[in-house]
């Protein structure tokens, strides 16, 4: 018997704790899908979330992040049109100029109002839900 089970994937929302606003980065992806991206990845097997999350914001960003809370977990089979995934979501913050790196082909800062329109995966979702978590407190519902 075959098994197909979901991967696991962690996004990192970072904040950049020292600059105004605390100002978010995102990365351009080089591979498909094209467009904006939370830094993240998949988990490697034998490592926890945490250090995922930890190693990916390192590697797409160059920033050693302070991983702050585990803010949601998205799980949606259609979240990612390459194969079902399943993605632990942080808020991580981090002070220092992040630098593109691994597979990001360009990174930026947003502001959290001014998110960039083509964005992959359901990141839009995500910061979206972000937004309101950070703004009014109020945490994403569940997908029951």
């Amino acid at each position: 018997m075959t098994y197909r089970n979901p991967a696991p994937t962690v996004d990192i929302i970072i904040e950049l704790i020292d600059r105004p606003h605390r100002p978010i980065v995102l990365v351009e992806r080089q591979n498909p899908p094209h467009g904006w991206a939370i830094p993240g990845g998949f988990v490697d097997y034998g490592e926890s979330v945490e250090t995922a999350a930890m190693r990916e914001a390192k590697e797409e960003t160059g920033l050693s992040v302070e991983l702050i809370e585990q803010f949601h977990v998205y799980s949606n089979p259609d979240r990612d049109l390459r194969k079902h995934t399943i993605s632990i979501v942080f808020i991580a913050t981090a002070t220092g100029t992040p630098q593109a790196g691994d597979d990001a082909k360009h990174l930026d800062v947003f502001d959290v109002g001014s998110f960039p329109e083509n964005l992959c995966f359901d990141h839009d979702r995500i910061l979206r839900e972000y937004r309101s978590y950070r703004f009014y407190r109020q945490r994403p519902r569940l997908d029951v």
